[in-house]
């Protein structure tokens, strides 16, 4: 099964996060955006267990099924619930440190990896899960329908993908519009993760409002089979092959 070496030491911020929560060291998410833009987040999300989760994400787990790619891992706690269900699970993360994580935690098959060097010998999937908007991280909108037309290949015939975004549409914080306008109306930020001395390397980080996700569907060989809002911006998406 193919691995990859993934972040660096020094590039690992969001795997030194996750590792300072675990062992009791407290941290903090900071995020940096291109145009400076410094806000911090409670990294604790990404441990807690399903009861905590916000509505949205439960539904998206009834449509996980069979053997499941979950996809940036991080701490585990998606990999952890699906386990618990009796779910066969690769998860996969590109922060060694996070997959470290994930494995103190009891995830059973945990590996460094990003979803752009999968290939036929991690097997075929009938489920990949993209939670918390980890499918954004695809880039830009020709890298998503790249990257949906390589999962095609990695599925069963009825595989799918679950997945979910920020809808910019419905985005009202008032920095994200200005940095929208600004850069000529494009859904993608570029930002990097930052912690102590540790930063990621920058970026593009694509949200997509449920219209702009069946688009980018069309020709990849997959279609949206549902949505689901949440009570904010957050919506959960579920693909099945055409």
């Amino acid at each position: 099964m193919r691995r990859s070496a993934g972040l660096s030491p020094e590039q690992d911020a969001y795997g030194q996060i996750l590792l300072a929560c675990l062992e009791g060291r407290g941290g903090q998410e900071i995020m940096e955006r291109d145009d400076g833009l410094i806000y911090c987040g409670d990294p604790s999300d990404y441990f807690a267990p399903y009861r905590r989760w916000p509505s949205v994400e439960k539904w998206a787990m009834r449509h996980v099924r069979g053997r499941v790619l979950d996809v940036g891992c991080g701490a585990g706690r998606v990999a952890l619930h699906l386990q618990e269900r009796g779910q066969e699970v690769l998860a996969i993360d590109n922060s060694p440190l996070a997959v470290e994580v994930a494995k103190r935690r009891g995830v059973r098959d945990a590996i460094v990896l990003s979803v752009l060097d999968l290939d036929p010998s991690h097997g075929v999937f009938d489920t990949i899960l993209f939670a918390r908007n980890n499918f954004g991280l695809a880039g830009g909108e020709r890298e998503a329908r790249r990257l949906l037309r390589r999962l095609h290949a990695l599925t069963a015939e009825d595989g799918r993908i679950v997945t979910d975004s920020v809808d910019p549409e419905r985005q009202q914080d008032p920095t994200y519009q200005d940095y929208r306008k600004r850069a000529g109306g494009t859904q993608a930020q570029r930002y990097r993760v930052r912690w102590r001395e540790f930063a990621t390397p920058w970026f593009r980080y694509l949200m997509f409002s449920p219209a702009d996700l069946e688009r980018l569907t069309e020709g990849t060989g997959w279609r949206v089979l549902r949505f689901l809002e949440g009570d904010d911006a957050r919506y959960c998406a579920i693909l099945e092959k055409d």
